[in-house]
C-alpha cells in the first residue's frame, strides 16, 4: 500500500529536480558504451531546466561526442535515488533523461538538449514535461536529509515507536521494524517492513518546511499528533540494520 499523490507530496517536477541535485553520480548510456561519472558538481540544471555535464576535455564521453555526427550524440542519463540510511531496498526512484548531448559553451561542458524525462518510483513511471521541470525546483531539505534521517535512526528510535500510533493499525500487523526512509519539506516518510515486503507511509507535516531550521518543529507537530492518538500500542522493532 501506498499513499495517493496529494499537495502533500512533491510534485513529480520537483522530485526529479530533487534527485538530480542531489546526486553526486550519474550514467551516461550511448549507443557504444556506458559511462559512470562520479564525483559532486559533475552537472548542473539551468534556469531553463536544461541539464549541463562538466567533464574533463579528455574524458572519453566528450571525444564521443566530438566525433557523433553534426557533434550531436544521442544518450540516456541515469540518476539513481538512494536512502540514506539502511534499508532492505534501498532505491526510492530512478529518473531518467533521453536526448542529444552537444558541446556547450565550455571545452568542459556538455548540453543535453532533453527529448523527455521520466520518473520511476513504487507507483511507477512517469513522464515530466519539459516546462513543468524548467519551472521546478530541488527540495531544500535534500543536501540535509541524510543527518536528519541518520540522527532519528541512531539518536530517536523512541520517536520512530511514537510516530507509528499515526499509522493505520492495519499496516503495522506483522511488521518487523519501523524506520525512517525519506523526509522532504511536505513531510516524513515511515517505513513499515515485514517478512514479505515493506509499505512507505508519508505523515504530513501540518505546514511544509521550507529551510532545515523549521524540520524540527515540523517533526515535533507530528509527535504531538501521535501523544494524542496513542493508547497503549505495543512498542515495534526497529530490527536488526539490513546489511
Amino acid at each position: 500500500m501506498v499513499s495517493a499523490p496529494s499537495s502533500t507530496e512533491p510534485a513529480d517536477a520537483e522530485r526529479v529536480r530533487t534527485v538530480v541535485a542531489a546526486a553526486d553520480s550519474l550514467t551516461v548510456v550511448t549507443g557504444t558504451r556506458d559511462y559512470v561519472l562520479l564525483g559532486a558538481g559533475l552537472h548542473t540544471v539551468d534556469e531553463d531546466g536544461r541539464l549541463l555535464l562538466h567533464v574533463p576535455a579528455d574524458c572519453p564521453l566528450t571525444a564521443e561526442v566530438a566525433s557523433a555526427p553534426r557533434g550531436v550524440l544521442s544518450v540516456l542519463l541515469e540518476f539513481t535515488d538512494v536512502a540514506p540510511v539502511a534499508l532492505r531496498e534501498r532505491v526510492r526512484a530512478r529518473v531518467t533523461f533521453a536526448g542529444r548531448l552537444t558541446p556547450g559553451a565550455r571545452d568542459t561542458e556538455l548540453r543535453l538538449d532533453t527529448a523527455h524525462v521520466s520518473l520511476e518510483t513504487a507507483r511507477g513511471t512517469v513522464r515530466v514535461g519539459p516546462d513543468a521541470l524548467a519551472a521546478a525546483r530541488p527540495d531544500a531539505l535534500a543536501p540535509y536529509e541524510a543527518g536528519m534521517l541518520t540522527h532519528l535512526v541512531d539518536g530517536h528510535s523512541d520517536v520512530v515507536h511514537l510516530l507509528a500510533g499515526l499509522l493505520d493499525p492495519a499496516l503495522l500487523r506483522g511488521a518487523t521494524a519501523v524506520r525512517p526512509a525519506a523526509v522532504d519539506r511536505h513531510g516524513l516518510t515511515l517505513r513499515v517492513e515485514r517478512a514479505t515486503g515493506h509499505d512507505d507511509v508519508r505523515l504530513p507535516f501540518a505546514v511544509p518546511a521550507y529551510e532545515p531550521a523549521q524540520v524540527g518543529d515540523r517533526v515535533h507537530g507530528l509527535i504531538a499528533a501521535a501523544e494524542r492518538a496513542f493508547h497503549g500500542l505495543a512498542p515495534l522493532p526497529l530490527g536488526p540494520r539490513p546489511e
